[in-house]
Order: structure tokens, then C-alpha cells, then sequence
């Protein structure tokens, strides 16, 4: 009897030290990842500024991955779903982003700056969905709470734009693209700490359990399958529109909410601060994310952040004072936050394993890709024609949202959009 107890809390000492393990190595590369993001967001332009483009040309490169990713990025992620090389592929997109920002930081006229900036942006953008694919293999093989591993991009994402901006400052522009090298280094060294996928029945995925060429070539038309089924789902669609409209409002707010402000009388700090103040209830929510997805689930959350969505741009196109931004900024917990955390947990529950890389490129496509970038290039026009007031267009957008979110509510039963069939067995 006493074996056989402590065979049973070395299994559970074992275990505890690979969901650890699994999850540390996880906080870590988002943690990279994002201070990569935390610079490249607020200041690519100041950079590009600097090599002397105009803002139609710092346009065009802002807007140009948004829509190529549409291509790739789910493309990518298939063969990531057939394979099970989700670390391998992060690792080789991890490696290419550096030498693209190596080669990045000698360039000087637009084309070539072009040329590479797109990809390296597409690169950033793909590595995204894949480890969120791993991230949500841990929450349903481990129990993880996901939100506790995400955090830590938020949290670095803020820090990098902090130090950023004060490099800027005191070193000049240049500093831009000396702290995007150092973000892609740290990229390169934790994604080779990443761990291999688990899927909660079969087990991780390593280059020894490789499949046969009939069985791989199998997979390949399994996998087309399944991507089929995930746009043929009027649930999913209606979750990608909702998801979708939540993240793409926020077009206006990443492109011209900092020349807003200015215009306005605000200041490069307050700027900054009012930035923190997003991230910081973004963080919190992600810290707490276990219980709040417990007590609401996936929908209502939804619902909260398309209805958050639709009142704070409402509100944004009024041009509140100082005071009344601090308070609106706090509703970035709900309408970026609650929404991605909605999604995360909503691929979680109603997507089967072999279609869950699929799903998260879908997802990053349609949110990070053709609504943001629609609802970007929509937004130099309507600011440069109505200034403050273009923010009626995203409370627009985040109303699609919120009906779309309706329809996942009276139309999703909580579980799998289907069933895998049960494995053949084989002598």
C-alpha cells in the first residue's frame, strides 16, 4: 500500500512539474514576443518618420500585412495542424523575423523598407496563432488557467513601451529599431524553450511519433476538411464576425488615437500613461481570467466586450477631456481583453483538436487582418476628413459585433461545433 501511494504522489509530482514547466516556458516567449509588439506598434512610424517616408507611404506599410496575412497566415497554421510542428514552425518564423529586422535597420528608401517590413510584420503575426494553439493545448491537457500565461505579453508590452518611449526621447528614433533587434533575440531564445503541443488524447507531438506518408497525406485532406467545416458553421462565422469586430474597432484608436490626443492639448506622457492604463486592466483581467471564465464563459464575455466596444468609441468621438479618457481607457479591459479572452476559451471548448490551429489563424486572420486593416485604412480617411469623430465608424463596426454575439449566444449549445470520429484502431 505504501508503494503504490508513493508511485501516486510521484505521478502527481511529475505532472505538476510539466503543467509548470509547460506554462513558464509559454509566459516566457509571450513575454519576448510582446516586446517585440510593445515597440513596433506606438513607434515603427516615429522610425519611419525618420527614414524620411510620407504618411501615405507609412500608411501603406502599416496596412499592407493586415491583408497578406489573409493569405498566409491560415495557410501556415493548416500545415502546423497536419504536421503537429507547431514549435518547429514558431522557431523558424522566430529566426526569419530577426534577420528581417537585421536587414530592416539598414534600409533607407520606402521599397526597401517595404519589402521588408511586411513580412517582418506578417512573420510577428503568424507566430501568434500558433502559440496560442499550444497555449490553449495546455489549458485542456493540463488545466492551465491561459490567461496567467498571456499576461505576461500584456505586462512586457507596456515595459517596452515605456523604455521605448523614453529612448526615443533621449537617444532619438534610431533607438526604434535597435529595441525591435533586441525583442526578436529574446523571441529566437524562448521559442526554442517552448514545449511541444500536447493534445489532451494522443499525447505531444514530436518528430519521433511522425506519421507515414499515407497517413500524412491522410491528414492533409483531414485537414482541409476541418477548415472547411469551421467556415461551412454559421456559429463560427457568427464567433469570427463578433471576435472580429471587437478587435478590428480598435483600428482607429492604434493608428491616429496618440495624434487625436495631441490635437487635443494632451501631452506625450499623458499619451503614455493613458496607454498603461488600457494595458493595466488588461492585465488584471488576464491574471483573474480562471475565475471570470468560470463564473461567465466565453459568450458573455463576448456579449460585454462588444457592448463595451460600441459605448467606448461612441464616447471617444465626442473628444472627452483628460479627465473623462482615464475612466474610457479602463474599458480596454473589456473591448481588447474580454474579447481575446473570449476567443481563446471559445476555440477551446467548441473546436475539435485537429481543426484548433485552423481556428486561431481564422480567428487572427479576421481580427488582426481584413477588419483591422479595413477599419485602418477606413480611418485615415474619415480622421483626415472628420478628425475625432471617425471613432462613430468603430462604435459602428463593434455594433455588427455585438448582433453577431447575439447569434453565437441562441445558437451555440456550449460544446463541440462536432464530434471527431473515434480513432480506427490498428493491429
Amino acid at each position: 500500500m505504501g508503494s503504490g501511494k508513493d508511485r501516486g504522489g510521484e505521478r502527481e509530482r511529475v505532472a505538476l512539474t510539466a503543467r509548470t514547466s509547460y506554462s513558464l516556458r509559454l509566459a516566457a516567449f509571450y513575454g519576448a514576443l510582446f516586446t517585440i509588439y510593445g515597440v513596433h506598434l506606438p513607434y515603427l512610424p516615429v522610425w519611419l518618420d525618420m527614414r524620411g517616408l510620407s504618411a501615405e507611404q507609412i500608411a501603406a506599410i502599416a496596412a499592407a500585412p493586415y491583408f497578406l496575412r489573409f493569405f498566409i497566415t491560415p495557410t501556415v497554421a493548416m500545415w502546423a495542424d497536419v504536421t503537429g510542428r507547431h514549435r518547429a514552425l514558431i522557431n523558424g518564423l522566430a529566426w526569419l523575423a530577426l534577420l528581417l529586422a537585421v536587414l530592416l535597420a539598414q534600409m533607407q528608401s520606402f521599397w526597401a523598407i517595404f519589402m521588408l517590413a511586411v513580412p517582418f510584420a506578417i512573420t510577428l503575426s503568424t507566430a501568434v496563432p500558433l502559440t496560442e494553439t499550444i497555449a490553449v493545448a495546455g489549458v485542456r491537457a493540463h488545466g492551465l488557467d491561459y490567461g496567467r500565461m498571456r499576461l505576461w505579453g500584456s505586462i512586457t508590452f507596456v515595459a517596452a513601451g515605456f523604455v521605448g518611449g523614453w529612448l526615443i526621447d533621449h537617444v532619438g528614433a534610431g533607438a526604434v529599431i535597435g529595441c525591435i533587434l533586441a525583442g526578436t533575440v529574446a523571441t529566437v531564445g524562448c521559442a526554442w524553450l517552448l514545449p511541444e503541443r500536447i493534445d489532451a488524447k494522443a499525447g505531444p507531438h514530436t518528430p519521433e511519433a511522425a506519421p507515414s506518408a499515407r497517413h500524412e497525406e491522410g491528414k492533409k485532406r483531414s485537414g482541409i476538411r476541418e477548415a472547411r467545416r469551421l467556415v461551412a458553421s454559421p456559429v463560427f462565422l457568427a464567433f469570427l464576425v463578433a471576435a472580429g469586430a471587437a478587435q478590428g474597432a480598435h483600428g482607429m484608436f492604434y493608428t491616429f488615437g496618440a495624434l487625436a490626443w495631441h490635437a487635443q492639448g494632451i501631452s506625450n506622457a499623458w499619451v503614455g500613461t493613458l496607454w498603461a492604463i488600457a494595458i493595466a486592466g488588461e492585465v488584471a483581467l488576464f491574471a483573474y481570467s480562471g475565475n471570470v471564465v468560470r463564473r461567465w464563459g466565453p459568450v458573455t464575455l463576448l456579449l460585454a466586450a462588444t457592448a463595451a466596444s460600441v459605448a467606448r468609441w461612441a464616447l471617444m468621438s465626442l473628444s472627452p477631456p483628460l479627465a473623462a479618457l482615464i475612466p474610457l481607457q479602463t474599458l480596454h479591459t473589456l473591448t481588447y481583453g474580454a474579447s481575446h479572452l473570449a476567443a481563446m476559451h471559445f476555440i477551446s471548448r467548441a473546436v475539435p483538436d485537429g481543426a484548433q490551429g485552423t481556428a486561431q489563424a481564422l480567428y487572427a486572420t479576421v481580427a488582426s487582418g481584413v477588419l483591422m486593416g479595413g477599419s485602418t485604412l477606413v480611418s485615415g480617411w474619415l480622421y483626415a476628413w472628420t478628425g475625432g469623430h471617425a471613432y462613430l465608424a468603430m462604435s459602428a463596426l463593434a455594433a455588427v459585433g455585438l448582433a453577431a454575439a447575439l447569434v453565437v449566444r441562441a445558437r451555440w449549445s456550449g460544446g463541440l461545433l462536432w464530434n471527431d470520429p473515434e480513432p480506427r484502431k490498428t493491429s
